[in-house]
């Protein structure tokens, strides 16, 4: 593994309600030397969680809201910010509930993953959600989203919508679906 570049310098260079952008002045092994800026997490932060949420046993749970990123809206999976004092799959469970109006009777952590490890220091919790039932908890959505769903063997259909542009939730639908092949719980 490669020696970790020396850190010269840190500041934080532009804050935002959302957003903290901090700038690295680095040097490297061999002597070469870079500045780097980042989004990094605001404060403490205590995470994030994304739920893949199995409605039936191929079928997954699909939620659209509107993306200010994008500027349109995009179906993808439940997925929220981990509150102060909460366990990642009660996270999981909460959004669950808030977006798409189900809750799950067995929740399964999967891993981590990161959006883009070159200019984000924050990752998500890949949270697997089985043994559904409805209930619904206010969120802090602006407006209710559709739910929808996907067969675990089309998402190859769905990485080709236009609606549909979140590398890490399919990545996460991905992972899911060998998970389950590998395990014999999944089956064309």
């Amino acid at each position: 593994m490669p020696k970790l570049p020396e850190t010269l310098e840190a500041q934080i260079v532009a804050k935002s309600r959302l957003f903290t952008v901090e700038q690295v002045q680095l040097r490297f092994s061999n002597g070469v030397e870079r500045t780097y800026e980042r989004l990094v997490n605001r404060s403490q932060g205590y995470g994030a969680v994304m739920v893949i949420a199995m409605q039936d046993e191929r079928r997954v749970v699909l939620i659209e809201e509107y993306c200010g990123g994008m500027g349109n809206y995009q179906m993808s999976v439940p997925k929220g910010l981990v509150e102060p004092g909460e366990d990642v799959l009660d996270a999981a469970n909460r959004e669950l509930m808030e977006e798409a109006g189900f809750g799950a009777r067995r929740l399964e952590y999967l891993t981590h993953l990161s959006l883009s490890p070159n200019y984000m220091s924050q990752q998500i919790a890949i949270v697997l959600a089985r043994d559904l039932y409805e209930k619904r908890l206010p969120g802090d959505e602006p407006e209710p989203m559709r739910v929808d769903s996907v067969d675990l063997y089309a998402l190859s259909d769905l990485a080709a919508r236009e609606d549909f542009t979140e590398g890490r939730a399919l990545a996460a639908l991905y992972l899911v679906r060998d998970l389950l092949e590998q395990r014999g719980e999944l089956h064309r």
